[in-house]
Parts: C-alpha cells; structure tokens; sequence
C-alpha cells in the first residue's frame, strides 16, 4: 500500500484535505480520532493520565476535560513531555492496527498535525503539508472555533514552525482560499501522482520517464534529495554505512535533468540484494537492468576490463512527481569511490562544471526523437567517453 502523511498547523484545513481524499477512495486515519479513542472513558490510557495529571483533568460525565488537561500542557514543556509517553505508544499501536487492516492496493492518509514535531515524515511514501499563514490559522481558530486568541497563538508556538512543515513536504499545498480551490488541486494531485504511484508501488514499477531534458539549477534539489534519503535510511537501516546525493543535482547551480542521484554504500553485494523488498516497499523498485557502471582504468585495474569492480542494484524512483535514481554500490569499489569524487570535484572546480554542461546538453540533442532502450543507450553513450576522462582528472585533482 501507499502510506501518505498529511499534517498542518491548527487552523490549516487538515480536514478539508482528509475529506477531499476519503470523497476519492483513500483510507484515513485520523491520529486526532485514535488519540481520543485511547483515552475514552474506561481505557488504560484514561487511568494512565489521571495518574500523571490529577483526578481534576476529569469532566463530571468521567471522560477526559480537554480543555483542563491542554491547560496544564500547552505551556509546561515537561508536561507536554510526559503528556506524549502516555498516549503516543497508544496511538502508535491502534494506527498500526489500522493499517494493518486497510487493503494490500490501499492509498493510506495518516492525518497527523504533530507529524513533524514526532519525526514521522521519513515513515511515510509521501507527505502533504497543508499550508496557511499564522495569522490567517489564528483568525480561524477565534471565529470558526472559539479560541481565545492568547490560547490560540500559544498553542500554535508550541507546534513545529511553518519552515519546518514545509521541509519535510513533498506536496505543498495553498488552503488559503475558498473550500473548492483546494478540493480542485486535490483531486489533481491524487489522479496525477497517489494513483500512480501506488500502482507503481505495489506492482514493482519505476515512474515513466519522458527524453532527458535539461532544466535549469533548482536551489531546492539539495532538499529534495534530503527527504528522499530520510525514507531510505528507514528502508536501509544499519545495513547502509552511508547514503549521499551524488549526480549532477547535487552540484549547486548546475543545469540538469530533474533527476535526484543518491548513493547508498553497503559492504557487499549480498547485503545490496537484501534490500530490494525494502527499497521497493519505500517507493523505489528494482534492482532494475543496468546492472554495472561503466568500466573505466583504475588504479586496481588499468586495463578498465573488470566489470565486476563496477557492479551495482540500481533502482528509480516510483512517484511520478519526483524522479530518483538509487544506486546501491559496495563499499571501496571504484564506483562508488567515483559517484562522491565526481560530485566534490564538480563542486570545485568551474571549468569541469562548464564541460560536463556542454555534454550532458550535446546528450540531450542527440537522444531528441528516440525511445525505451534506444534514449538511455544514446544518452549514456555521449556520456561515456567524457567520463573515462573525467575519472582520471578527477583523481589528480584529489591527489593533487
């Protein structure tokens, strides 16, 4: 299944967006819903807070009085502390009962405003975030829900910043107009890219790609790339020594294709081939055909014909929204060693960075009209030569 997170701060319209994608089919589950169900009158998580907070938190019918325990909270970092031990570990386990139960083809929303504030983004395939200026939240939550606007600006301090949902998403979107303007962009987004992605997901797909195209340095690549390694870290666990944006993206104010490169090194093969269920449960199936880099001469071997020091498991990425490249390369081969010594020498050095442009454009013109195997095998062929080059500049650039 596709897992997506959805958050925002209060006042954002969350649940406008929930009912827009439960209206189209996804499944949602609502942490503030679990949240009160695990404290509901008669349950371990009730008796677990009075314990903590006091028998005064408790409204005459025996249920929990919210307003009495988010006065106690919202401003006592301890408190809030201790407030999470109890209910998270709940929360947790009735969501993952949840998903459990939902369809092996489900499109699964977690609602989740404490998404970021809890480091869950990395969990997710894909997370919306639903965005809204502060002031703007405010005035919502005083006139539509009877805030007092102290308690509202307070309560939106303690949540993470808006700099930091927008860090963590993959999908930004603008709920500060009218109901329908945002129901129109969702019902966009889920035809366009949670369809399809899910599809790609569950059937071990990579997105399609169209001819490579050039596009100009994009300053939120680096970000991007960011995100993305998060997921993998959660698929890769102990088993990467390191993951790394590599490729031309990674490369600031360079022209390229709208492709983020990452790297993760492992010790050997066998642990590379261990992570393709994982890999491909966090959106990027594979071990895909190309099965080793380009052979070049090395140090270990001048002649360039031992393909074996530069095999690889090269995955893509699934969301059609944001293309990735995954190599999975072993520790200390020359592959691997190239992939982060081609970046930081085009990082470096201008005149590099000018060449490898002019070849990767010259790449572009000449793959204009092919298709399938015949694009990738023209673009990499224009590629090939330069490189064999550039590896042993690149190597006297670092020893020089």
């Amino acid at each position: 299944m596709l897992r997506i997170g959805l958050t925002g701060g209060m006042g954002a319209g969350k649940s406008t967006v929930a009912r827009a994608l439960a209206d189209l089919g996804a499944v949602i589950i609502d942490s503030d819903l679990i949240a009160r169900e695990v404290v509901a009158p008669g349950t371990e998580g009730l008796a677990a807070l009075v314990d903590a907070f006091g028998a005064d938190i408790l409204a005459d019918d025996g249920g929990l009085d919210r307003p009495a325990l988010a006065a106690k909270v919202f401003r006592d970092d301890a408190a809030r502390t201790k407030l999470n031990s109890i209910t998270h570990p709940l929360v947790g386990k009735r969501t993952a009962e949840l998903i459990s139960a939902a369809p092996s083809d489900a499109i699964v929303v977690q609602d989740i405003p404490l998404l970021v504030e809890n480091g869950l983004a990395p969990l997710m395939n894909l997370v919306i975030v639903v965005d809204v200026d502060v002031e703007t939240r405010i005035r919502r939550l005083v006139e539509f829900r009877g805030v007092v606007e102290s308690d509202a600006r307070a309560r939106i301090s303690a949540q993470a910043t808006d700099e930091q949902r927008r860090a963590v998403a993959d999908v930004l979107l603008d709920n500060s107009g009218p109901p329908a303007a945002v129901e129109a962009e969702v019902r966009g987004l889920w035809a366009e890219r949670l369809v399809p992605f899910e599809r790609n997901v569950r059937t071990g797909t990579p997105a399609p790609r169209g001819a490579p195209r050039i596009v100009p340095a994009n300053p939120d690549w680096p970000a991007h790339a960011q995100r993305l390694i998060a997921r993998l870290w959660v698929a890769c666990g102990a088993a990467a020594s390191r993951i790394d944006h590599v490729g031309s993206t990674s490369v600031p104010d360079l022209p390229a294709e709208d492709v983020i490169d990452l790297q993760i090194t492992v010790a050997d093969l066998a642990v590379a081939d261990g992570l393709r269920d994982a890999l491909g449960a966090a959106g990027f199936p594979g071990p895909l055909d190309i099965s080793h880099d380009n052979p070049t001469s090395t140090p270990r071997d001048p002649s360039g014909a031992d393909a074996a020091l530069w095999v690889n498991r090269y995955h893509q990425s699934a969301d059609p929204g944001r293309m990735a490249n995954v190599n999975v390369r072993v520790e200390g081969t020359p592959g691997q060693q190239f992939a982060l010594l081609m970046r930081d020498w085009l990082r470096a050095d201008a005149d590099a960075r000018a060449e490898y442009l002019e070849v990767t454009r010259d790449a572009e013109a000449k793959v204009a009209g092919l298709t399938g195997a015949q694009k990738s095998d023209a673009y990499l062929e224009v590629q090939k030569s330069w490189f064999a080059v550039a590896y042993q500049r690149a190597l006297a650039w670092r020893d020089g």
